[in-house]
């Protein structure tokens, strides 16, 4: 048995720890890293709040409200008017002024009448109602009367509507605007165009719609 010999001054010697094993340095690390979390943290929550800033809208989005083309709802159901007979002449204009009514009177769909639609038409609910071939109403000579869009309108109060009539046609349309809708001679102006160009014009024009 070979026997390898030891220094007698190296006999007490043990190999000393590596410094990374001792507990000095083991605390000191990890007091390091420590310290570089803090540090850390709040920069990534500063860098995450910017992002955040960028990406986001400034402003929030606006709840969605109605338009102002969006159409009222209103009843599909048929509108009773009547339908008196009709001389031929006031017949026939009536029939071409209504197959020339608008499908939508301003937001208002037209509805089915219950009679007469070559000479009636109906609008919204409630219903603004379109009648041809009446008569013309006898008003004094200083009455108010109206001219919209080249057509003569007298308007007559009633309790619960205003009826405008136009005086300066071979025959006569009236339009019945209820007092749910604002501002009746708006609602003649669409209907005065569609008047213009089926209905002539006759008899004795107003003074106030001359010119």
């Amino acid at each position: 048995m070979t026997t390898t010999p030891v220094d007698g001054d190296r006999a007490d010697e043990r190999p000393e720890p590596a410094a990374e094993t001792r507990p000095g340095a083991d605390r000191t690390n990890r007091r390091a890293a420590l310290i570089a979390t803090l540090v850390a943290l709040p920069i990534t929550l500063l860098v995450a709040g910017i992002t955040f800033a960028q990406l986001a809208p400034d402003d929030p989005a606006p709840a969605p409200s109605p338009s102002a083309t969006t159409a009222r709802a209103q009843s599909t159901a048929p509108v009773e008017m009547a339908a008196p007979a009709l001389a031929a002449r006031p017949a026939t204009l009536c029939r071409a002024l209504l197959s020339q009514m608008p499908d939508d009177l301003r937001d208002l769909r037209q509805r089915p009448v219950t009679a007469g639609h070559e000479q009636n038409a109906a609008y919204g609910d409630p219903a603004i109602t379109v009648t041809c071939g009446g008569a013309e109403p006898a008003i004094p000579a200083t009455s108010d009367v109206w001219a919209v869009n080249k057509v003569c309108w007298y308007a007559e109060e009633q309790a619960d509507a205003t009826v405008l009539t136009t005086l300066d046609r071979e025959t006569a349309v009236s339009v019945r605007v209820p007092r749910a809708y604002d501002q009746p001679l708006q609602w003649v102006a669409p209907i005065s165009d569609t008047i213009v160009a089926t209905v002539p014009s006759g008899g004795d024009i107003p003074a106030g719609c001359r010119g």
